[in-house]
């Protein structure tokens, strides 16, 4: 599993932001697309990409897009 990919299939759930502006270390609550929407998605994804229950504690506990990546790094199988 890769980063990179990670970060890839989060910034497709972001239509106005520049998926270039998104790296490992972007604070992603700090978007100014970021809403709750958007969380769900990102919950979502990580359920259809990875095989992987994530929940809205996880988001609240991370900070980073690399802080996303590492939980669900830690849950694959």
């Amino acid at each position: 599993m890769e980063i990179e990919r990670f970060i890839d299939n989060f910034t497709e759930l972001f239509d106005e932001t520049d998926p270039a502006t998104i790296t490992a270390t972007t604070r992603f609550k700090d978007l100014k697309e970021w809403s709750s929407l958007v969380a769900l998605s990102v919950i979502a994804m990580i359920d259809e990409e990875y095989d992987v229950e994530f929940r809205g504690d996880d988001i609240r506990g991370s900070n980073t897009v690399q802080d996303l990546f590492n939980i669900v790094k830690k849950r694959v199988g």
